[in-house]
């Protein structure tokens, strides 16, 4: 369900605190009982950061609302949006990301790169406050995740690290032919004496 915006709220957006008066305001023109589920809303930014559309994507239950990568990234390509902001409440009011939170930010995160359309945030607010991902760190150790990066990046990464580690071997095989000592060429190639004394 897309939210209707006055022309004011169409704003860049420059930190969470931006997205949170708007996402507040809109969480406040539901009713008591609306309140008490889970929304979950997407933001689609364009490039400079002007918001273009923020879409409900999911209404569910007091406790969750189940989200799909679909649902999230559909609109935002249709809008041709650049960035995307997640933002869900929590009736309860605690404000702390649950594990699933952390689970979908980290889906999310994932889709949203392979589509070249990043998450840059997730908001989890109410009435009175919020939680940013990006403002506590939590995304950038988010972005750490191997958990849902796709088989050919992980395939990429080990085809690189055994490209550097041949390399570092290759170093090391010139140092020991030049007659270093071989804790030395343990200390710069990382590699073990052990495995040095076999090259």
């Amino acid at each position: 369900m897309r939210v209707k915006l006055t022309r004011e709220q169409r704003i860049q957006v420059l930190n969470s605190q931006d997205i949170y008066k708007i996402m507040q305001q809109i969480l406040l023109r539901e009713n008591k009982i609306g309140r008490s589920k889970e929304h979950f809303w997407v933001v689609c930014l364009s490039n400079s950061n002007r918001i273009l559309l923020i879409e409900m994507a999911t209404l569910g239950t007091m406790k969750k609302s189940v989200i799909d990568p679909t649902e999230v990234f559909s609109f935002a390509l249709q809008k041709r949006a650049s960035k995307v902001i997640m933002v869900h409440n929590h009736p309860g009011g605690k404000m702390e990301p649950s594990l699933e939170d952390k689970d979908i930010t980290d889906r999310m995160y994932q889709a949203g790169l392979f589509l070249e359309l990043p998450v840059i945030d997730h908001l989890i607010i109410d009435e009175e406050g919020y939680y940013s991902f990006t403002d506590s760190g939590l995304l950038k150790k988010i972005s750490l995740s191997q958990k849902y990066v796709l088989p050919y990046k992980q395939e990429e990464e080990r085809i690189q690290k055994r490209g550097e580690k041949k390399k570092t071997v290759e170093m090391a095989r010139a140092m020991k032919k030049k007659g270093m000592d071989l804790a030395l060429i343990a200390e710069v190639s990382g590699l073990s004496i052990k495995e040095i004394e076999k090259l």
